[in-house]
């Protein structure tokens, strides 16, 4: 199992989601048994399964955690990291959750997580493994049209959106939804256009925002507006190559 992702203050990315959210829940007065509901994560389900490998077996673990079903279906990505785990799973859930909230987009909080190096695996041992996993979740509950909606996050993208649709519709024909449990799919299995750059195109968006208030933009020791500034990247995946 590798060490929680660690921020610059020590803490765990758990507890540094946990603290934020004290933070507004403190100003915004919530009670303590309101607030430790809001908190707390609904339920995470962890899987290992066996998948044969160039003529051995390998035991791959995943998580799905769900931390809100005050709106359904759920809704949040699945990643593929080797150094990714449970805290982790049940953080991004619950940022899922509030992130959804604060824009009103009518959904829960859920993520879900396989630790591997897909760097490691040609594209058919991904897709055997990408099968395995959907079948896992689907079969517990923690993935359909109705409840629990994955998309595509770190380490996948809309190829693996396509088998874990596939998979699902396998299993579950009588569903005539069966395309709808996730998002993020290409174009001509119902996907929508531009999806794929959505994501770098938001932080485009925020940024843009940010520097219409100027008291903001003091705040944060900075001056001028957003063509003043230079802004280093990190990272040119999906996320930063668009926003960038």
């Amino acid at each position: 199992m590798t060490a929680p992702m660690e921020l610059l203050d020590g803490l765990s990315f758990r507890a540094s989601v946990d603290r934020m959210v004290d933070r507004a829940l403190e100003a915004l007065k919530i009670d303590p048994g309101t607030a430790e509901a809001i908190k707390s994560c609904a339920s995470v389900l962890k899987v290992q399964f066996p998948v044969e490998i160039d003529g051995r077996i390998e035991v791959f673990t995943g998580w799905r955690a769900v931390h809100s079903t005050h709106r359904l279906p759920a809704k949040g990505g699945i990643r593929y990291a080797p150094d990714v785990g449970q805290g982790e799973v049940e953080a991004l859930a619950a940022l899922m959750t509030y992130k959804c909230a604060v824009v009103d987009v009518p959904f829960g909080g859920s993520k879900g997580a396989l630790l591997i190096d897909p760097r490691r695996y040609t594209r058919d041992q991904l897709r055997r493994i990408t099968r395995r996993f959907t079948a896992e979740l689907a079969r517990r509950g923690f993935l359909s049209p109705a409840t629990n909606v994955p998309a595509p996050d770190m380490g996948t993208g809309e190829r693996e959106m396509a088998w874990i649709a596939d998979t699902y519709k396998h299993l579950f024909p009588e569903d005539v939804n069966h395309l709808a449990c996730v998002t993020g799919k290409p174009v001509t299995l119902g996907g929508i256009r531009g999806r794929k750059e959505a994501t770098g195109r938001g932080v485009q968006y925020a940024l843009q925002e940010f520097f219409r208030h100027p008291a903001a933009v003091r705040e944060a020791g900075l001056k001028g507006g957003l063509g003043d500034q230079r802004i280093v990247v990190q990272g040119l995946g999906n996320v930063g190559y668009h926003a960038a």
